[in-house]
């Protein structure tokens, strides 16, 4: 059974920044950052597999940045020149095992909770 806990989330203003955290417990194979905004699709954002490999969303690419510790089995999203579109709840997931496809969310087996991001 694996627990993802969010935080980092936050009110900024546009072109700011921040960094989300999700401690994870547990062995997971690939981690990725998922977005939803009311009224809105989960999106998919950022994700990282075992390897290293790092997949984005063509809407965040060159702005946020997937990154994790496997010490301290933290993952984390450096969000950049952050834009009102960017507002929404964001949710780490884990997968245990193989690959994943980031316009997905039903490859990923476990969901944190999220945490907020509004940008104005």
């Amino acid at each position: 059974h694996v627990q993802l806990v969010e935080s980092g989330g936050g009110s900024v203003q546009a072109g700011g920044s921040l960094r989300l955290s999700c401690a994870a417990s547990g062995n997971t194979y690939s981690l990725g950052w998922f977005r939803q905004a009311p009224g809105k699709e989960r999106e998919g954002v950022a994700g990282i597999d075992n390897r290293g490999n790092r997949k984005y969303a063509d809407s965040v690419k060159d702005r946020f940045s997937i990154s994790k510790d496997n010490n301290k089995n933290t993952l984390y999203l450096e969000m950049g020149d952050l834009k009102p579109e960017d507002t929404a709840m964001y949710y780490c997931a884990a997968k245990l095992t193989g690959g994943y496809c980031l316009t997905a969310s039903s490859d990923f087996d476990y969901w944190g909770r999220g945490t907020q991001v509004t940008v104005s």
